[in-house]
């Protein structure tokens, strides 16, 4: 039987705390407000929901491939975790409107699938909750995939919307706000070898 207060606490704490997601739709939408960032918010969602989905249907199989592809997936992840703060550490005002082609459903969508931190929020909720109550059950198994999908992209918005509440002063304080979200981008790569 699924413990619904531990999976829930579980899923509600990893998807709000910082990561990719969540830093990158609030970097997005302090420059480009909530309304022209929320295209990247879906993709996040879509991309989001393909690779839950994914996690779900290979269930057991998945387990026993994890640890081979683990360690690849890690160092991929930090690698563009780190680019990212690099490009956001870099980003100057004059930058926003060349790199709005980068805030869309597609960048949104692209990132789920080299964003280690959704792998593992994926995998830890099946392996650790699901599973064990719902093995086998198909149906069961996509409800949670769209379930887990859908907590990420309402903490993402809400990452979001912090970031278009507070844009006037991210704006202002520019080199100060780009450093700090670089910093904590470096942080979420190096948190993902912990």
């Amino acid at each position: 039987m699924l413990n619904w207060g531990n999976f829930l606490t579980y899923a509600i704490i990893t998807a709000a705390t910082p990561g990719p997601n969540n830093i990158m739709s609030m970097t997005s939408a302090s420059k480009f407000g909530l309304r022209k960032s929320f295209a990247f918010n879906l993709g996040i969602w879509g991309g989001l929901s393909l690779v839950m989905l994914t996690c779900a249907m290979l269930g057991t199989s998945l387990h026993t491939v994890l640890p081979t592809i683990k360690m690849p997936m890690l160092i991929m992840g930090a690698f563009y975790i780190l680019y990212l703060a690099w490009k956001t550490y870099k980003s100057s005002v004059a930058e926003i409107e060349e790199n709005q082609a980068k805030n869309s459903f597609l960048s949104g969508l692209s990132l789920q699938f080299i964003n280690p931190k959704i792998y593992i929020y994926g995998i830890v909720s099946l392996e650790a909750y699901i599973l064990p109550a719902y093995q086998g059950n198909t149906m069961a198994l996509f409800g949670f995939a769209l379930l887990l999908s859908t907590i990420g992209f309402i903490f993402t918005l809400l990452w979001a919307m912090f970031g278009s509440l507070f844009r006037a002063l991210f704006s202002k304080h520019a080199n100060t706000t780009n450093g700090i979200m670089a910093l904590l981008l470096v942080y979420c790569a190096i948190s993902l070898f912990r």
